[in-house]
């Protein structure tokens, strides 16, 4: 059978292409499409730790099994549509989005940017290129909204993430958060910052005058499944 393979930042580059079709086994599991690729890309066994998986927009472990036609995703750290959560590849319209967002009842709204800014580390930056898994994105980015809601009980969270190139001094990400109350605005918009940093399939280039590199991505949540370890066997081929 059939599955569409992806890859994503620094996974991109090491595969040559963004995407690949295989023909796997009946039966066959992510972790025998993980062995196809440790097998034709050596490079990658040394980044087994930091790699989530996904199946069909969802994260997946090694031992999630396979049907035709699915779409297995390998992510590297991240780096951080309609309803709560957007995908835009033009600039973002903070005010826009702010006056859509406030209502009568509403005691505080916070609002979080996220900046292009001109260094990392001492070295000039030209500008960051953002790419996206970006039906999971969404999907990842929709329940950060209804879980701060729940959680924080606040009354509407709005989020946007721009993709492509950005440059310096342009917004990023864009977080408005509406309650009748400063403080649980205050920390819903701390919780989904953090959590999109870590946990949604997003990453960045940056450019520099001397070449460019991927951003460096923070760690997994520990619930994520990693592709760390081996499997043997060949179950896998290119369709």
């Amino acid at each position: 059978m059939e599955v569409r393979v992806l890859f994503f930042g620094m996974l991109k580059d090491l595969a040559g292409r963004g995407s690949d079709c295989i023909t796997v086994r009946e039966g066959a599991r992510v972790g025998d499409v993980l062995a196809h690729y440790e097998e034709r890309i050596p490079q990658l066994r040394k980044l087994l730790s930091s790699i989530a998986m996904s199946v069909n927009h969802e994260y997946a472990g090694r031992e999630t099994a396979l049907n035709a036609g699915d779409e297995v995703g390998f992510l590297p750290p991240v780096s951080g549509g309609a309803g709560k959560a957007r995908i835009v590849r033009e600039r973002i319209d903070t005010e826009r989005v702010l006056e859509g967002i406030k209502q009568g009842a509403d005691g505080a709204v916070v609002v979080f940017e996220g900046i292009v800014r001109n260094n990392t580390r001492g070295r000039r930056t030209l500008y960051l290129q953002y790419e996206c898994y970006e039906e999971m994105a969404l999907k990842q980015m929709e329940g950060l909204a209804e879980g701060a809601i729940e959680n924080f009980k606040v009354r509407e969270v709005s989020i946007v993430h721009r993709v492509g190139r950005l440059e310096i001094g342009e917004t990023s990400v864009l977080i408005v958060v509406a309650s009748a109350h400063r403080g649980p605005a205050f920390e819903a918009c701390r919780w989904v910052i953090d959590t999109l940093k870590r946990t949604v399939p997003i990453w960045k280039k940056e450019y520099f005058e001397d070449g460019a590199v991927w951003a460096d991505g923070e760690a997994f949540p520990a619930e994520v499944p990693r592709a760390e370890g081996t499997h043997s066997g060949r179950t896998a081929s290119k369709c």
